[in-house]
């Protein structure tokens, strides 16, 4: 075959070939994990199936339907360590045994026990930076999510004291940063169960559109 022909030829083939192996090395690569820490609220406490309507099972089908409509986007698998009546102190206790594959990203959304039991903020505050120093000590470039929390206002001082843990401490960390994950949910009727507290399927769709709005940017995907 004349030589001038081949050399083309075999960098079409070439090319072809990187071509499609570029999506196969895509999706073998094995997805990151993101662990949502939290309590019933992440749990998804009352809800008829909280593996399929909690929010961060929400967030996992936004992220699966991403990944099916482009097979070479970053893939993302969710673990949803909400435990219903954990406080922050409970969170760092069982944080070792939940990273026993390291995170990529922390979605950190622990504290409202703490805030009905009246603990100390600066115990709650001390509770969630070691919580990240756990994270970032199995993956130093984890990502921090942090996840605000409210307590009533006829809470009084205390209630003011405690809402203001979560944004000075995002502030002090660089974290990026969800102001309240009951934002629009807290005190709807609609939107919760009978007790009042836990929110229903609806309260957990807006929950996850409030916690997506910050963690897409984390994600690195336009919101």
């Amino acid at each position: 075959m004349n030589l001038r022909r081949l050399v083309p030829l075999l960098f079409g083939c070439l090319a072809f070939f990187c071509a499609a192996a570029a999506p196969a090395a895509a999706e073998s690569a094995p997805p990151r994990v993101i662990l949502f820490l939290g309590d019933s609220l992440t749990a998804g406490y009352g809800l008829p199936d909280p593996d399929t309507q909690a929010y961060p099972a929400l967030i996992r089908q936004k992220l699966d339907a991403r990944a099916a409509a482009d097979p070479t986007a970053p893939r993302w698998r969710v673990v949803n360590a909400g435990v219903s009546g954990d406080t922050t102190s409970g969170g760092l206790r069982r944080v070792d045994w939940v990273l026993r594959q390291p995170a990529a990203v922390l979605v950190l959304a622990l504290g409202s026990n703490d805030g009905l039991r009246g603990l100390d903020p600066a115990l709650v505050a001390g509770n969630l930076s070691a919580i990240a120093a756990k994270v970032r000590a199995k993956n130093p470039d984890a990502r921090v999510l942090l996840v605000g929390q409210r307590m009533p206002p006829n809470m009084g001082d205390y209630a003011a004291r405690f809402d203001a843990v979560f944004p000075a401490l995002a502030s002090e960390r660089g974290w990026p940063f969800v102001p309240f994950l009951l934002e629009g949910v807290g005190g709807v009727r609609e939107l919760n169960q009978a007790d009042g507290i836990h929110p229903n399927e609806a309260g957990h769709a807006r929950m996850a559109e409030t916690v997506w709005a910050g963690l897409a940017p984390v994600l690195g995907i336009t919101y």
